[in-house]
């Protein structure tokens, strides 16, 4: 089984072409260029992003917070194996 943890600092955004790979429950409705990248990557890897599939309302889901206290994103991820999640989903 492989699991990856980081502070991924890229937003992970609702986009329905990646639903597979991140589900339904980011933080995140739009997102740039760079944050492509940790999508690409856990497909790559077979990967898919945990922490934004299960439903929790919005202040359970940031994981940074600017210094003023105005500015919450969720940046922190955590990625497991595809094939090992969608186990856990069928049971």
């Amino acid at each position: 089984m492989k699991i990856l943890l980081g502070d991924f600092n890229a937003k992970v955004w609702r986009e329905n072409i990646f639903k597979p790979t991140i589900g339904n429950d980011s933080l995140h409705q739009c997102s740039n260029d760079t944050d492509v990248g940790i999508v690409n990557f856990a497909t790559s890897k077979i990967l898919v992003v945990n922490s934004t599939m299960f439903p929790h309302q919005n202040i359970h889901k940031y994981t940074w917070t600017s210094s003023e206290g105005k500015t919450h994103n969720q940046i922190d991820y955590i990625l497991i194996d595809r094939r090992w999640h969608s186990g856990i989903l069928d049971v």
